[in-house]
């Protein structure tokens, strides 16, 4: 046997898969319509010139409404959609709320797309701290877990479900050989 397929049955063995933190753009762009509409109907918000768009190349969520107060029922009306559409709030970093024209307000949503490389860094962290038998690596905004027992993988999924690290965790490229 060559020293290269030596290297290939031995990374055979190894199952692995990758924590990503990923949001579904299409699924915010049907809750902001869903909102949006609830907002055209709703007495209370008809003429507050409320408005959320989609900007930043898909980065980010801007409100706008007539003030602070309809401004937080818009920001509501949007986080309801969203978990109901399965988009997770941990992935929404607000920005502060400024004023607009006249005595308008708006603010800014940020999206959280991949996690965050101090947020690698504490999964790594707590990956080790479990003293299974895997190994963790960061690539690029995706964390890397590989390790031979199947039931390690299994327990560090677990684990890191257990823990609220700030943004939504999800577990794909589950490999197994």
């Amino acid at each position: 046997m060559s020293a290269p397929e030596d290297l290939r049955s031995v990374m055979a063995q190894d199952n692995s898969f990758d924590i990503v933190s990923k949001i579904e753009l299409q699924e915010v762009r049907n809750a902001i319509d869903q909102a949006l509409k609830e907002i055209h109907q709703r007495f209370d918000l008809k003429d507050s010139h409320s408005e959320i768009k989609i900007a930043e190349g898909d980065k980010e969520i801007q409100l706008a409404s007539a003030n602070e107060y309809k401004l937080e029922a818009v920001k509501e009306i949007l986080g309801q959609k969203l978990v109901k559409r399965g988009v997770s709030l941990k992935n929404l970093t607000y920005g502060k709320v400024e004023p607009a024209a006249g005595q308008s307000v708006r603010q800014k949503i940020t999206l959280q797309q991949g996690i965050p490389s101090d947020k690698a860094k504490e999964i790594v962290r707590i990956v080790k701290d479990s003293k299974k038998k895997v190994q963790a690596s960061i690539q690029g905004d995706t964390v890397r877990i590989s390790g031979k027992d199947r039931d390690d993988l299994q327990g560090i999924i677990a684990l890191l479900r257990g823990k609220d690290l700030g943004v939504d965790l999800q577990f794909t490229n589950y490999r197994t050989n």
